[in-house]
């Protein structure tokens, strides 16, 4: 008989769900304090979500968890997100090699060249598609060539934020579907999918959602007439003429590593081979010294074209670009993996999962919550981490492959994110745009439409890989 007390008062109890949501309301709060409260100060996130971490494991403890459980719960969190870290340092690698080779200005060019008068929305759109595959950036894609497209809409008449809403949607589908970008490594780690796996399926909700926006901004801008002012577009372009080779030949990395994609290579020696031949073109086509490719590949490249705007942009890449991503991943991971390890997130789980039936209920949930963390977060890394953390087991239990749930913490978790005025990619295109808050939400048609056909495949079935038995 006193065995048996001695094993009960040694389990941990379970939480419920007012205990369970103590974490998430105390990193919530301070999470407001250091995005809102304090944004002059320019504070990272880095440290609001330690003390998340520090306060979910002060609950876990009174739950009756010991230590070193606990400590094991951060690791094996961290443990699932290795992979995609290895890929971020070596995107890092990638970035620097690719941009002294003259390929992402290339691309940039190509892009930049599709300006038409007649079709300024669409191809706007599709410039900053293009732009943002190449950098793994929508932050970056609009704070340079967003700025400049932005002029020339001016010239044309066409009010700011219906031009914000083509540069929004073209970079965040940029950013969604390049295996450069940060949320694009972290959905998959998140949801134990395979890199290009993730990428493949992103397809199906993407590519419609694109073509579909592409359509509503041919149709928004026909007929319009103005003068087409590309002074600032123009500037651009001969800069990276100035400072760079363009060549047809310098596409070939991006279309190798898109055709490791189509045939299911491995990502992470696919993109060191790209790495690789980026450090070789570099040398081979703009007389990049290997001394400066090996130095930038830890470093960063700084580009020194003369042009503000260009300099910007591709003054980027290196291991060194990507510690702050990596570090913030496992601040997240080690609030996770307490979350997980204590039972809380599954109370969470539990408690939203009630209202949801069926695989159209859970990939509805899934999206409400990515977008409900998006909206009390101010974050878009908690709104891929956490949900992802949540509905892990949930989706397993329906037989539904990892690339699902990884596509649909995008879907909502990624491109959500900036239709939200004080979440810091909201707050970031606001000011960089100089826009009104909420004046170009009804134009981003891909952050929109997106999450609406994500659910519709959830109800039907279409696009829902099951688990390979």
């Amino acid at each position: 008989m006193n065995k048996d007390v001695e094993v009960s008062q040694k389990t941990p109890r379970q939480p419920t769900l007012l205990v369970a949501l103590i974490p998430v309301v105390f990193l919530v709060g301070a999470l407001w304090v250091a995005v809102v409260y304090l944004r002059d100060y320019g504070l990272s996130t880095h440290i609001p979500l330690i003390f998340g971490a520090v306060v979910a494991a002060v609950v876990s403890l009174a739950l009756g968890n010991k230590w070193k459980d606990i400590e094991a719960g951060i690791v094996k969190g961290i443990s699932l997100a290795m992979n995609a870290i290895l890929i971020l340092l070596v995107i890092g690698f990638l970035v620097a090699t690719w941009i002294q080779a003259g390929i992402v200005p290339t691309m940039i060019a190509y892009g930049l060249d599709l300006l038409s008068p007649a079709v300024f929305l669409p191809a706007a759109c599709v410039i900053c598609s293009l732009v943002s595959l190449a950098t793994g950036s929508s932050w970056s894609t609009a704070a340079t060539v967003g700025i400049a497209l932005i002029g020339v809409g001016e010239g044309l008449d066409i009010p700011r934020p219906m031009v914000a809403g083509a540069i929004i949607s073209g970079a965040y589908f940029g950013d969604k579907m390049s295996p450069l970008s940060d949320t694009t490594n972290l959905a998959p780690a998140m949801a134990g999918a395979r890199l290009f796996d993730h990428i493949r399926h992103m397809v199906y909700t993407t590519g419609p959602s694109l073509v579909i926006s592409l359509v509503i901004f041919v149709i928004m801008g026909w007929g319009r007439e103005g003068a087409l002012d590309t002074t600032r577009v123009d500037v651009i372009r001969s800069a990276i003429d100035t400072g760079f080779t363009v060549h047809p030949t310098l596409l070939l990395p991006p279309l190798l590593v898109i055709a490791m994609v189509v045939l299911r290579l491995p990502a992470l020696p696919a993109l060191i081979g790209g790495s690789v031949l980026g450090g070789i073109l570099a040398w081979a086509v703009q007389g990049v010294h290997p001394g400066d490719i090996l130095v930038a590949a830890y470093e960063g490249v700084t580009v020194a074209t003369g042009n503000e705007l260009v300099d910007a942009l591709l003054s980027r890449g290196g291991l060194k670009s990507m510690f702050s991503t990596v570090a913030l991943i496992i601040c997240a991971l080690s609030f996770g993996g307490v979350m997980e390890h204590s039972g809380m997130l599954a109370t969470i789980a539990r408690a939203i999962l009630r209202l949801a039936s069926g695989v159209g209920g859970l990939v509805t949930a899934t999206l409400v919550t990515c977008m409900g963390m998006n909206v009390i977060a101010s974050d878009q890394y908690l709104a891929i981490v956490v949900p992802g953390r949540m509905y892990r087991e949930a989706y397993e239990q329906k037989g539904l492959a990892p690339r699902n749930l990884s596509r649909v913490l995008e879907d909502a978790g990624t491109l959500t994110s900036v239709l939200i005025p004080w979440n810091t990619c909201g707050a970031f295109m606001i000011a960089t745009l100089d826009l009104e808050p909420w004046t170009y939400v009804p134009f981003c048609f891909l952050c929109l439409i997106n999450p609406l056909i994500s659910a519709f495949y959830g109800f039907t079935g279409i696009t829902m890989m099951k688990l390979d038995k």
